[in-house]
């Protein structure tokens, strides 16, 4: 993990101080961009999927109904445990505890779902993590990319995460689709 990358101790704070600090149960505008992310990819079924900071499972239980498989990570045990408990009832969802781009899992995936968390990782940890999802992803697979584009504290904003992210996996993926509103920015690529 690179300097630039808030780190896992950022996000245990996040959580010890509340137990869902970006408000993922009950905001609004979370359950409009989850509906958003899942009516923007491209197959109704994925064998294979990875979903990337999952946060407290607010999205990765819709991911479960269009995935055969689905594993989903995040570095807090607290928001990892919740997110378990929230998907109980779909055993085809497997949880791990990994800080992205440093820990990766194996295997080959044919969705790989980055919401909000480009824009927490540093300049040359975006370029890793492209470099691991373009090595992981099976061809013709999916990425689903979903980042904030409001003002924040620091930089990256969702925009250059973005930007740079698809820089970084080059002509290896596709872009399907390239969309934003007034709060967020909604990208869909596809390995070629």
């Amino acid at each position: 993990m690179r300097r630039d990358t808030l780190g896992r101790d950022h996000f245990e704070a996040l959580y010890a101080a509340r137990p869902d600090p970006w408000r993922l149960a009950t905001s609004g505008y979370e359950r409009a961009k989850h509906a958003a992310t899942l009516a923007a990819l491209p197959r109704p079924r994925y064998p294979r999927g990875f979903e990337v900071g999952c946060a407290l499972g607010t999205l990765t239980t819709e991911l479960g109904r269009r995935c055969g498989d689905l594993l989903a990570v995040e570095p807090v045990a607290a928001a990892l445990a919740a997110a378990a408990a929230r998907a109980a009832d779909q055993p085809h969802i497997r949880f791990a505890s990994m800080f992205v781009p440093g820990d990766w899992p194996s295997g080959v995936f044919d969705l790989v779902v980055l919401s909000e968390v480009l824009d927490y990782l540093g300049a040359e940890d975006v370029v890793l993590l492209a470099g691991r999802v373009v090595g992981s992803l099976e061809r013709g697979g999916d990425v689903v990319m979903v980042h904030w584009i409001g003002k924040k504290r620091g930089p990256p904003s969702g925009d250059e995460a973005s930007d740079r992210f698809r820089a970084a996996a080059g002509g290896a993926l596709d872009v399907l689709r390239a969309e934003r509103n007034a709060d967020y920015r909604l990208d869909v690529l596809r390995k070629v």
